[in-house]
C-alpha cells in the first residue's frame, strides 16, 4: 500500500489576501482557484520545486471557524517548510516583510527559524542536514 497527505486544509479569513501573500511573499504556486459557489472556492498553493504536498486555503465559513485562523495549533508550529538554501531564503523572506519570531539556530537536524505568515501561523524554515 501506497499513501501520501495530499492536502493540508490551512483556514483564511478571505481568499485572496492568502493567495496574494503565499504567492507574492514566500512564493508559492497558484496551483488551483476554482469557484465552487457563491462564497466558497477550492484554493491550492504549493512551495516551489518538487511538492507533492499543498495547501487548501479554506475560508472560515463559521464563528468557530474564525476563532482558529492564526492559531489552528494552540501556538504551536503548525507547518515545516524545507529548503535546500536557508540563506537564500531566510534573506528573500526578510526582504518580502516576513516577520521571524526566533531567529536563526544550527540544531542536530539542520539550520532553523521561526517566521509567522500573514495570520500568526507559526511555521519552521528548515534545511535540515544532508545525510
Amino acid at each position: 500500500m501506497e499513501q501520501q497527505i495530499a492536502h493540508m486544509a490551512l483556514v483564511v479569513a478571505d481568499y485572496d489576501e492568502a493567495i496574494a501573500f503565499y504567492t507574492q511573499k514566500l512564493h508559492f504556486r497558484l496551483i488551483e482557484d476554482t469557484q465552487l459557489s457563491d462564497t466558497k472556492r477550492w484554493v491550492m498553493v504549493a512551495p516551489p520545486g518538487n511538492s507533492t504536498t499543498s495547501l487548501l486555503l479554506a475560508k472560515a465559513a463559521t464563528p468557530e471557524q474564525q476563532t482558529r485562523i492564526g492559531n489552528q495549533t494552540g501556538g504551536r508550529v503548525f507547518l515545516f517548510l524545507y529548503t535546500d538554501d536557508f540563506w537564500r531564503d531566510h534573506a528573500r523572506m526578510n526582504a518580502n516583510g516576513i516577520r521571524f519570531v526566533r531567529p536563526p539556530s544550527e540544531e542536530e537536524y539542520g539550520i532553523v527559524a521561526v517566521f509567522e505568515d500573514l495570520y500568526g501561523n507559526l511555521w519552521d524554515l528548515i534545511q535540515p542536514i544532508q545525510k
